[in-house]
C-alpha cells in the first residue's frame, strides 16, 4: 500500500491521513481499474503435440509408424505406385488388346510384384481390389512383396470430384468409412496408405484458387490423421499438376503456397511428420510453356521449393513422375541428388513413380506371358536406374525403349 501511495502525486500522497489515504487508494484503484491488483484468467497454452509428447504417448503404432516411414525413405530405393483404379487399369490394359477383367488385372500386378525389384523398391502402393489377391499359386501379393523386403501399401482416396463454384477444379472423396477401412488394411497386411489431391495452373480461371487449396490441404490433413491412428503411415500427395502454359517460377510459386497451406492443415490435425511421408510433383514448367527448362534448371527449382516449404522431420519425400518421360523423371531426380545444396537436405530425395516404371514394361509383355520374364527384366533395370538416380550415381544409358517420350494421362473425375 505504501508503495502504491508513494507513487501518487505528492500533494496527495502527505497531506492524506492513513484514513484518506486508504480511501483514495480505494477509489484510485476503482477508477484506474488496475488489473495488476486483481486475478485475471489466464488461458492455458496450446498443447503441442511433439513437444508435450501427446503422439508417443497416445498412439499405441506410434514407433511403429516411425520406423516404416524411415524404411521407405532408405537411401537407394523408392516406391512403386501401382495403386491405379480398375478404370485406369483398364484404358492401360486395352492398349496392348487385353479386357479389363479380374483375372487380367490380377496376371499384370503379379508380373510386376514377382519381378526382382526388392533392391530398389521398398515400398508398393496398391489398389483395394489388389491388396486382397494373390498369386496364380495362390501365394498373397501381400507375402510375396514382403518377402521382398517391400512393404505394402494401399490407395485409400476414391478419386477425384468437382469442386463446386470453381472453374474446372477438384476436391478427393474418400473420408466416409475410412477408419474402419484402414483396420481393414492394417490387418490384410497395408503399413502405409496414399492419398491425392490434385490442383492446376490457370491464369484464366485464377487456378489454384484459395478454396481448392484449402479444400484439399484440409482433406489430406484429416486422411493422415485417420492413416496414423490404425497404424499405417500417410504418403501425403498435394500434386500440382504439369498441364498448361505457365512457366516454371509459376509452377515453383504456387508449389511452394500448397506446400505451406498443407503443412499448416498436418500440424493443426497432430499429424506426426517423423510417421509420414510427402509425394509432391517436381518443379517444372507447363507442358505447353513456351519457355522450357533443362533438367539442372528443374532440379534448382525442385530443391529450392522443398527446402522453403517441407520441415526437416519428415524423412523422404517421393517425387511423382506426373507425366514426365521415363528418362526424364530419373535424370531429374539424379540431379536432385547432386546439385548443391542437396548434400544438406534433412531428408531422402526419393521417387514414387506410376508411369514411369510400368508403361514401357507394359507394351514389353503386351498381355502374352511368353514376354512376361523380358517384361520383368525391364522393370528391375528401371527399378535399378532410379535407386541409383536417388544416390546420385545414375549414368545411363536410360533402360526404357522410347524413354524420353512424356506419359501423358488426362485428368479424370469419378
Amino acid at each position: 500500500m505504501v508503495a502504491f501511495v508513494s507513487a501518487l502525486p505528492v500533494s496527495h500522497a502527505f497531506s492524506a491521513t492513513p484514513s484518506t489515504a486508504a480511501c483514495m487508494t480505494s477509489t484510485f484503484i476503482a477508477s484506474r481499474r488496475v488489473t495488476h491488483l486483481t486475478p485475471r484468467r489466464v488461458r492455458p497454452a496450446p498443447r503441442m503435440t511433439f513437444e508435450a509428447g501427446v503422439f508417443e504417448t497416445s498412439n499405441p503404432f506410434a514407433a511403429e509408424l516411425k520406423a516404416t516411414a524411415k524404411y521407405i525413405a532408405s537411401r537407394g530405393s523408392g516406391i512403386l505406385a501401382s495403386d491405379e483404379s480398375n478404370s485406369t487399369t483398364g484404358k492401360r490394359l486395352a492398349t496392348i488388346g487385353l479386357e479389363n477383367t479380374v483375372d487380367n488385372r490380377r496376371r499384370w500386378r503379379e508380373l510386376l510384384y514377382t519381378s526382382d525389384i526388392g533392391d530398389y523398391i521398398a515400398g508398393a502402393i496398391m489398389f483395394e481390389e489388389t491388396l486382397y489377391q494373390s498369386a496364380a499359386d495362390g501365394t498373397p501379393f501381400v507375402k510375396i512383396l514382403q518377402d521382398k523386403g517391400i512393404v505394402p501399401g494401399i490407395k485409400v482416396d476414391t478419386g477425384l470430384t468437382a469442386l463446386p463454384r470453381t472453374k474446372a477444379e477438384t476436391a478427393t472423396s474418400g473420408l466416409d468409412g475410412l477408419p474402419d477401412r484402414c483396420k481393414q488394411y492394417y490387418e490384410q497386411g497395408a503399413r502405409f496408405a496414399k492419398w491425392r489431391a490434385v490442383m492446376r495452373i490457370s491464369k484464366a480461371d485464377g487456378a489454384p484458387s484459395d478454396a481448392a487449396i484449402l479444400e484439399n490441404a484440409h482433406a489430406l490433413a484429416r486422411y493422415a490423421q485417420i492413416s496414423q491412428a490404425n497404424g499405417l503411415v500417410p504418403i501425403v500427395e498435394p500434386e500440382v499438376l504439369l498441364d498448361g502454359d505457365h512457366n516454371i517460377d509459376e509452377t515453383a510459386y504456387y508449389t511452394e503456397r500448397v506446400l505451406s497451406f498443407t503443412f499448416r492443415a498436418l500440424n493443426e490435425y497432430d499429424v506426426c511428420l517423423d510417421g509420414a511421408l510427402l509425394k509432391p510433383n517436381m518443379v517444372n514448367p507447363g507442358t505447353d510453356s513456351p519457355n522450357q527448362c533443362d533438367a539442372a534448371t528443374v532440379a534448382k527449382y525442385t530443391l529450392q521449393t522443398m527446402l522453403r516449404g517441407v520441415p526437416p522431420a519428415m524423412p523422404g519425400i517421393h517425387f511423382l513422375s506426373g507425366g514426365m518421360s521415363d528418362q526424364e523423371a530419373t535424370e531429374n531426380l539424379n540431379l536432385l541428388n547432386t546439385i548443391e545444396g542437396s548434400e544438406i537436405a534433412p531428408w531422402s530425395l526419393n521417387f514414387s513413380y506410376g508411369r514411369a516404371l510400368q508403361m514401357a514394361v507394359l507394351k514389353t509383355w503386351g498381355g502374352d506371358d511368353a514376354n512376361k520374364q523380358a517384361a520383368q527384366e525391364l522393370l528391375a533395370k528401371l527399378a535399378r536406374a532410379n535407386g541409383k538416380a536417388q544416390l546420385g550415381e545414375y549414368e545411363g544409358p536410360h533402360p526404357s525403349p522410347g524413354g524420353k517420350v512424356r506419359n501423358f494421362q488426362p485428368l479424370r473425375l469419378v
